[in-house]
């Protein structure tokens, strides 16, 4: 029996994983990808893959949508003790994995020997401004 299932739909639930299996996802992927194309998919290496997820790594969306929803709440100067608390702690996260991010670009770059502008525009581009 053959099951009909769409790319949106593949993209819907992997948005459903928890952060911490994407690296597996990934590896997972690509075998598929070199299995259906052998010749013209180069396989990526095991240590580009690690710092590739840390580098596309973002928060969830429902704990995004939080965020927003206190950043909001902070604007107008409505935010509970709790909330506070809950807001510092998302920030300290974000602040965290930003400067876990720019380790895994650093590294990626000094593999690929590339320069850091360049892995960022390649892999998060919404990090790159005009000014480069």
């Amino acid at each position: 029996m053959s099951v009909t299932i769409t790319r949106q739909e593949v993209i819907a639930l992997i948005d459903t994983l928890p952060t911490e299996t994407l690296p597996e996802l990934a590896q997972f992927a690509e075998f598929l990808r070199s299995k259906t194309f052998p010749h013209n998919a180069p396989m990526i290496d095991v240590d580009e893959q690690r710092l590739l997820t840390i580098i596309q790594r973002r928060l969830a969306p429902e704990q995004q949508h939080r965020l927003d929803q206190l950043r909001r709440k902070n604007e107008i100067e409505e935010l509970l003790p709790s909330e506070r608390a809950e807001l510092l702690q998302i920030t300290e996260q974000i602040e965290y994995a930003d400067a876990e991010r720019a380790g895994a670009l650093i590294e990626l770059a000094r593999l690929r020997n590339k320069p850091v502008a360049t892995i960022l525009r390649e892999y998060s581009p919404e990090y790159v401004t005009d000014a480069n």
